[in-house]
C-alpha cells in the first residue's frame, strides 16, 4: 500500500483485509471510498485515515455467453461499458454523476439513476460479492450465475450498506443485451395540476415500455436545452418494430420532439459541484402532489421525478433547504438527503414511527459484521 497524506490505496484485496485488521488493533476507525466523487454523501464520517480501493480495479472475469462480468471494486463504470460494448451488451446502472465513478461505490451507496424505471437499482444487477468485513474476515458471498440458492441473501444487505457492514472488493454483475434501437423524445406538459395528472395517468397506460420517463422541470429542461416549460423525456429501446409502435403511441398523447440520445449523460451529470441534493418518493400515483409540492419550494433549482418510481429529486443549494422544509409536507421517513457535503450534515429529516425498529435491526447487522464499528462510522448518522 502507498500512504499520501492519510490515504491508503489498497490494490489487492489480501491488503485491504490486512489494514481493516491493522486498524482493529490500532483501535482506529476508516473512511471506505473509490475515487472519491461521492464523498460528500451521507453524514459525516468520523475516521482517522481514508481507505481507497480505486487501485483495486480491473476486470477479473467476463463470459459473455452467461452475461455476466466480474470486476474489482476500483473498476469504473465507464470501463465496464467499454468492455461490455464489444460484445453488444452493457450494464444498465446509471448513477447521477460521473462515468468515472466507481463500481464499488455505486453498491455500497445503492445510487441509481432514470433506469431504474425498467431495470431496477443496484442491488437487480449483483449477482455476488467479495467483501471485507469489520473483523477483517474475506467473504465471498452470492455467486457468478443468475440462479442462487436459497436463504439469506448477503448479497443484497451489503448493497447500499454504505460500507458500514464491510468493504466491497470484487463485484459479480448482471449484464444485458445491447437494445438494436435506443431513441429519447420530448412531450411538452401542461402547468395545469388537473391536466398534468390526467398527462401523467395517460402516460402510466399506455401501450409502452420506456427504458426511463423523467419529468423536468422548466428550469432543468433548459439546462439540458428541451425547452423552456416542464417537460417529459423518454427513452424508448428495443427491436426497430417495437420502438416505432411505442413512439406512435407516444404521438398520441402530446406532440413528441426527438432529443439527442447525448442527453441522459448530460442529465446524470446536471448536478453543480457541491450542490444539496434532497430525494423525496412516495406512491407513482401520488406524484402529482409531491411534484407540486417540491417545485414550489425550489426557486430556481433543478427538480426532475422519477415517473414510474414515485421518486421527485431536488437539486439547490443550502440557501433553500429552509424554503424547501419550511413546513412538513412529505411524509416521514419519505426523504433522504443524498449528497451535499456540509450543508447536508447540518440537515435532518424527520423519521416515520418504524424509524426506531430499523435502527435496531441496523444495529444488530452492525454488530455481527463490524462490532468495532471501525468501518464509515456515522455515514448513515446515529444509526451504527
Amino acid at each position: 500500500m502507498s500512504l499520501q497524506t492519510g490515504h491508503l490505496h489498497a490494490y489487492t484485496a489480501t491488503e485491504v483485509r490486512e489494514e481493516v485488521r491493522s486498524a482493529l488493533r490500532r483501535d482506529e476507525s476508516i473512511r471506505v471510498a473509490g475515487n472519491g466523487t461521492w464523498l460528500d454523501a451521507g453524514r459525516p464520517v468520523r475516521a482517522e485515515r481514508v481507505l481507497s480501493v480505486d487501485a483495486l480495479a480491473g476486470v477479473v472475469n467476463y463470459v459473455p455467453g452467461d452475461f455476466t462480468i466480474t470486476v474489482r471494486a476500483g473498476t469504473e463504470l465507464q470501463v465496464i461499458a467499454d468492455a461490455a460494448a464489444k460484445e453488444r451488451q452493457w450494464l444498465p446502472l446509471d448513477p447521477f454523476g460521473s462515468r468515472t465513478g466507481t463500481v464499488g461505490a455505486t453498491i455500497a451507496t445503492g445510487s441509481f439513476g432514470p433506469l431504474a424505471h425498467a431495470f431496477g437499482t443496484p442491488r437487480d444487477h449483483v449477482l455476488g460479492l467479495r467483501v471485507v468485513t469489520g473483523t477483517g474476515n474475506l467473504l465471498t458471498v452470492g455467486g457468478r450465475v443468475v440462479k442462487n440458492v436459497a436463504g439469506f441473501d448477503l448479497t443484497r444487505l451489503f448493497t447500499g450498506s454504505w460500507g458500514t457492514l464491510g468493504v466491497i472488493t470484487e463485484a459479480t454483475l448482471r449484464l444485458r443485451a445491447l437494445p438494436e434501437v435506443d431513441e429519447s423524445y420530448t412531450l411538452a406538459v401542461d402547468s395545469d395540476p388537473q391536466v398534468l395528472d390526467a398527462q401523467l395517468r395517460a402516460l402510466a397506460t399506455a401501450p409502452i415500455t420506456p427504458y426511463a420517463v423523467e419529468l423536468l422541470n422548466p428550469a432543468l429542461a433548459k439546462h439540458l436545452d428541451v425547452g423552456i416549460d416542464t417537460t417529459i423525456l423518454v427513452r424508448l429501446s428495443g427491436n426497430a418494430e417495437s420502438v416505432r409502435a411505442q413512439r406512435n403511441a407516444l404521438s398520441r398523447l402530446n406532440t413528441v420532439r426527438p432529443a439527442n440520445p447525448g442527453i441522459w449523460s448530460a442529465f446524470r451529470a446536471c448536478e453543480p459541484a457541491r450542490a444539496l441534493v434532497v430525494r423525496f418518493a412516495r406512491r407513482p400515483s401520488h406524484l402529482g402532489d409531491l411534484w407540486r409540492n417540491a417545485i414550489r419550494r425550489v426557486a430556481g433549482g433543478l427538480v426532475h421525478a422519477s415517473v414510474g418510481r414515485g421518486i421527485v429529486r431536488c437539486i439547490t443549494s443550502d440557501a433553500d433547504w429552509s424554503e424547501l422544509t419550511g413546513e412538513m409536507w412529505w411524509a416521514p421517513g419519505s426523504a433522504i438527503v443524498e449528497r451535499g457535503g456540509e450543508a447536508a450534515h447540518r440537515l435532518t429529516v424527520p423519521q416515520d414511527a418504524s424509524a426506531a425498529v430499523r435502527a435496531r435491526i441496523s444495529e444488530r447487522v452492525k454488530n455481527v459484521f463490524d462490532p468495532s464499528n471501525i468501518l464509515n462510522p456515522g455515514i448513515m448518522g446515529d444509526v451504527q
